[in-house]
């Protein structure tokens, strides 16, 4: 301290609170012994003193020393007439740990000269937050940088603590429009002070204004190294459905969704996420616009360019299914090629009509090349060749005339459908169920599941077809129906059906012969007079076995029973020419008489049945 800061220490000792009453005795005692001039002297030396205490102002940041220290206060000497206490508790850090010690040096702010105990205060708190407004302004008005960290989400940004707290409006957190303001808190950057006032306390940051004008220079610099074919590094700014924004220092570059990879990605989310640094190959640059296509595949080599020497035809590889079509699946051999399984290409032996039958997206499928186009970047692959095909080793498993046994697995308006091996089904035609009863449809003797036997008729491995019969485990009866039936053989059956043509008549179990129209009486030429069940007879007119019919005839029974009698006429001469006469009217009348009963009947089956 100078000689006058000595002196006024000397004199502190007119502060009699700081002193006990031997002293000022002490005083008083040196005072009566002073002469005239020493008197003189002090008043001068008092003058000093006083006019030394007026530069101290309350409110002003002061440098003092530390003289005391206890548990409640600690003394600081800043050169007034007495120490100013300051609460310990401002020289304590988090774990209450003290620290100052004597002899320190402390900036402190006068807050008070003199108190109701004549006692001056003092705030090192106080001083350190004047000091920092002091610093803040500087930084302001130099257009300088202070950092800062995050401490709250406030109403139209966030709150910051640089010392004082100050405001971040959402505006100015970044570049670009920050969707989670929440996410930043906790952490700490550096701002530009856009507005300062202190009397109101006041401070507004901008983080946007110092990133802008460190965008700016990088800008500057990544221009000069844009160039068409250059590989540059960069930071994945934003994600869209149409592919990544790269910044590539202070200037933004597209990676488009078709450049990201050789082969298929759904979404750019799926592989990248925003922050992550990649390397990009410079596409193009519109200079005018400022616009710079980017890609990423580019880095690689196009995986077709090898695909043909690779996947040569006949190569069994094992792929991804990645999609699927009406007409197939597509498999990803690798990274950037797929082939085509064709519906048709997926099984030797199933009807597969979609490919979701067997596939699902995700499957692991092993396949064969069957066509490689690398020119127009396509593959043709087979899943069934990577199996025998069973229908060339059919006819050895199962050769004709054999007899097999399995289920219906679908019954159709043209036949049933029996399983015989694996995805193998032979078909037994309608025509093969049965050789004499007219079936309109299987279902009328077969159910879905039932198990039933069926004999091979014939195998057809170019179209896959494989045909059975059921009526050929049994002996055709047709085969011996001309030995059983002959032309002019009297017969009796049951009518079957009745149709516009004529009358069906159920000779025997699945034998059944037909008399037409013309063939009936000529007094009774109308099958309304006949109905189904009744027994009629009949005689045979003609047998065919390769048609499987025999006809008949009423008309011409009739015809012979008339002969007969004519014959036995003939046969019988010595009986008088008037008995021919009465014989042939006896004959026609007892026809007429047998014609009427059998109508009189059917009228009488008829009512009773109403």
């Amino acid at each position: 301290m100078s000689k006058n800061s000595d002196t006024i220490s000397e004199m502190k000792v007119l502060n009699t609170d700081s002193y006990d009453d031997s002293s000022l005795d002490k005083t008083n005692a040196l005072e009566d012994t002073e002469t005239e001039a020493d008197f003189q002297s002090m008043e001068d030396l008092m003058q000093f003193y006083e006019e030394s205490l007026k530069n101290f102002q309350e409110g002003e940041v002061i440098t003092g020393e530390v003289v005391q220290l206890d548990h409640e206060y600690v003394l600081v000497d800043i050169g007034y007439k007495s120490e100013g206490r300051i609460s310990i508790s401002e020289f304590t850090n988090a774990n209450r740990e003290v620290m100052v010690k004597l002899g320190d040096h402390v900036d402190v702010l006068l807050e008070q000269k003199e108190d109701d105990n004549g006692h001056i205060i003092l705030s090192k708190e106080k001083a350190a937050r004047i000091k920092l407004w002091d610093k803040i302004k500087v930084v302001y008005e130099d257009n300088g940088t202070i950092q800062g960290k995050i401490i709250s989400r406030v109403r139209g940004g966030l709150s910051v603590d640089i010392g004082p707290q100050a405001f971040l409006p959402g505006s100015q957190v970044d570049l670009r429009p920050i969707r989670d303001l929440d996410a930043l808190i906790g952490t700490e950057h550096d701002f530009k002070i856009v507005k300062y006032d202190k009397r109101q306390g006041n401070i507004v940051l901008s983080r946007r204004a110092l990133l802008k004008e460190k965008r700016d220079a990088q800008r500057e610099e990544t221009l000069k190294n844009l160039v068409e074919g250059a590989i540059m590094e960069g930071t994945v700014t934003n994600i869209t459905n149409y592919g990544l924004f790269i910044d590539l220092g202070g200037i933004d570059g597209l990676v488009h969704i078709t450049d990201l990879s050789w082969g298929r990605v759904g979404h750019p989310s799926e592989s990248y996420q925003t922050g992550d640094r990649i390397s990009v190959k410079i596409l193009n640059f519109d200079k005018e616009n400022e616009r710079v296509s980017l890609g990423i595949k580019q880095l690689t080599p196009d995986p077709w360019s090898e695909a043909a020497n690779k996947f040569p035809v006949g190569t069994k590889i094992t792929g991804r299914v990645v999609s699927l079509t009406d007409y197939g699946a597509f498999l990803e051999v690798q990274e950037g090629v797929e082939g085509l399984i064709h519906v048709s290409e997926m099984s030797w032996t199933r009807k597969i009509r979609h490919p979701t039958q067997v596939l699902k997206v995700g499957d692991k499928v092993d396949a064969v090349v069957l066509n490689i186009d690398a020119a127009k970047r396509r593959i043709s692959l087979g899943m069934k060749q990577v199996e025998p095909n069973p229908w060339d080793s059919i006819d050895d498993k199962y050769p004709v005339n054999t007899i097999i046994e399995g289920s219906i697995k679908n019954i159709t308006s043209f036949g049933i459908f029996i399983g015989i091996d694996e995805g193998i089904d032979g078909l037994v035609h309608i025509s093969d169920i049965s050789w004499t009863k007219r079936i309109k449809h299987p279902s009328e003797l077969y159910k879905k599941g039932q198990t039933i036997q069926a004999i091979i008729l014939n195998i057809d491995k170019a179209n896959e077809r494989f045909s059975l019969g059921i009526k050929q485990l049994t002996t055709n009866p047709w085969d011996n129906i001309s030995e059983k039936y002959s032309r002019g053989m009297k017969i009796t059956g049951t009518i079957a059906s009745i149709t516009d043509f004529g009358i069906f008549i159920e000779l025997e179990e699945g034998v059944k012969g037909l008399v037409q129209n013309s063939e009936l009486p000529k007094d009774h030429s109308s099958t309304a007079q006949y109905k189904v069940g009744d027994e009629i007879t009949a005689m045979v007119i003609n047998v065919s076995k390769d048609d499987n019919k025999i006809d008949l005839s009423l008309k011409r029974l009739h015809e012979s029973k008339e002969k007969a009698i004519f014959r036995n006429y003939i046969d019988n001469r010595e009986e008088a020419t008037s008995n021919l006469g009465d014989l042939l009217k006896e004959e026609m009348l007892n026809l007429q008489q047998t014609s009427e009963e059998e109508s009189e009947k059917k009228e009488e089956d008829t009512n009773n049945l109403t």
